[in-house]
């Protein structure tokens, strides 16, 4: 049992994923000061005072308070740290389709034929080699 779990936790994914999860709380923090340091001084120049989202709220009464500016700095927070994960997955996968590409279509019949080739497997077509 102890090789099998010493299998699973050194293989390459895993490593990864616990390589992943460490950046991904490090970028965290940086976002969360993006939002403090720079977007909050920000949001206070154009409402004409100090304002932080975090201190923003409304008191419903002597014991209920709706902290509103916490919740929209989570969203703020989650919306930077989404469009940061979509430009690099974005980026990735473009280059893993340009890696994986081991063919190209046929000009005649658009089958799918080796970028070597000279001839089409299905339509016979004469195609000039890349």
């Amino acid at each position: 049992m102890l090789k099998e779990f010493k299998e699973f936790a050194f293989k390459g994914n895993v490593v990864d994923l616990a390589i992943g999860i460490v950046i991904g709380a490090a970028f965290s923090a940086i976002v969360n000061s993006f939002i403090k340091d720079m977007i909050n001084p920000f949001l206070g120049l154009l409402g004409g005072g100090k304002a932080a989202l975090e201190g923003l709220s409304v008191h419903l009464n002597s014991a209920v308070t709706l902290n509103y500016g916490a919740f929209l700095s989570a969203v703020l927070n989650f919306l930077v740290v989404a469009l940061v994960l979509f430009l690099v997955i974005k980026g990735v996968n473009r280059f893993r389709k340009a890696e994986e590409a081991t063919g190209r279509p046929c000009p005649y019949c658009l089958t799918e034929i080796p970028k070597a080739a000279t001839r089409c497997s299905s339509c016979t077509s004469e195609v000039p080699a890349e």
